[in-house]
């Protein structure tokens, strides 16, 4: 049977390697023989405080990002979450389902505000019940999440039950699965194999933009942290080398062997070798990528058609499920 997915990226700008290999290139992959959802999250960005001007051309970016990755218009439905109102409607139903105790178990929450919590927007603290609405408005079956959503994906799950109990439903709001990748779904910073690869690392060195030319590729590679052992063969070794893990499974993820191929061909190896080899892989498979989201950008129209386009769609899905929850909740419409 088909899988209906769902899944959302935030409008950030200038997306890296930890984006493409953690969720974008896995979007292409699921898009053959499933219904599939993609949504660039500008609701979940304002969260924090935007820059109008850059949000909205963050937005056209990863919208331009999406499709220079591989993933087909015509075959999914995308679009930005502002765009269809059922959203913010269904995510202010989802608050008087959802219980406060539930909100204070989030531990991205607590990361996020740090201990000025009391100075955090509203937004940012019920933002799981907004990333709810967006994956039970579509019925979806399956959600794509790294280690850092599990979370938010189990309150989902909650948040789809008590609201079929409440209103005794019975398998009306579909309880989605979490689709997770087994190996290597968090890309790490090329400075430091314990921190996940972020856009908001003040070292541009820790991270490869999907933009980046050949010789920043090559540079940033050479200069990324290592240690002074030889490349392992086992997956235990591993364990305690973050660095070494880190880059073996940058290469393993974009050449699509396992992650035991991988240290077969370098176990015993220096890492300059290692680098040498990852660098001339990433620039043949991030570098065409780069130059064709240049040229999407370029024509503004055509990335505001496709929003239109998927707007159109999703707002005719999501527009029907609300009708329905409007009728389980007795509201007039």
């Amino acid at each position: 049977m088909k899988k209906k997915i769902f899944s959302g990226v935030q409008p950030t700008g200038n997306l890296h390697l930890g984006n493409y290999l953690g969720a974008i290139k896995n979007f292409v992959a699921l898009q053959e023989g499933n219904d599939c959802v993609y949504c660039v999250v500008d609701l979940h960005a304002i969260t924090i405080k935007q820059d109008p001007k850059l949000l909205k051309s963050n937005t056209l970016e990863t919208i331009a990002t999406f499709l220079a990755s591989g993933l087909d218009a015509k075959k999914n439905i995308i679009f930005n979450q502002s765009s269809v109102s059922a959203h913010s409607e269904f995510a202010w139903i989802l608050n008087c389902v959802s219980r406060i105790g539930w909100m204070n178990r989030m531990t991205q929450f607590k990361e996020k505000a740090g201990n000025n919590k009391e100075n955090a927007s509203v937004g940012l603290y019920v933002y799981p019940t907004l990333m709810a609405a967006d994956i039970l408005l579509y019925d979806s079956t399956h959600v794509p999440v790294g280690d850092d959503q599990k979370q938010h994906l189990e309150l989902t799950r909650d948040i789809a039950q008590k609201f079929n109990n409440d209103f005794n439903c019975d398998g009306f709001i579909t309880v989605p699965e979490p689709l997770i990748q087994k190996e290597f779904s968090r890309i790490m910073s090329l400075k430091d194999g314990t921190k996940k690869m972020s856009k908001s690392d003040p070292s541009s060195q820790s991270i490869i933009s999907l933009n980046d030319d050949k010789e920043n590729i090559v540079s940033k590679i050479k200069k990324a942290k290592t240690d002074s052992l030889p490349l392992p063969s086992t997956k235990v070794e591993l364990k305690d080398r973050p660095e070494a893990g880190n880059l073996l499974g940058i290469y393993s993820n974009l050449s699509e062997n396992k992650i035991e191929k991988t240290l077969t061909e370098f176990k015993g190896k220096n890492f300059s070798y290692l680098k040498d080899q990852l660098s001339a892989l990433i620039i043949e498979k991030i570098c065409p990528i780069g130059e064709e989201i240049k040229k999407l950008l370029n024509d503004k129209n055509y990335l505001i058609s496709v929003l239109n386009k998927g707007t159109e769609r999703a707002d005719l899905i999501s527009s029907i499920k609300l009708k329905k929850i409007h009728e389980k909740m007795g509201f007039l419409s």
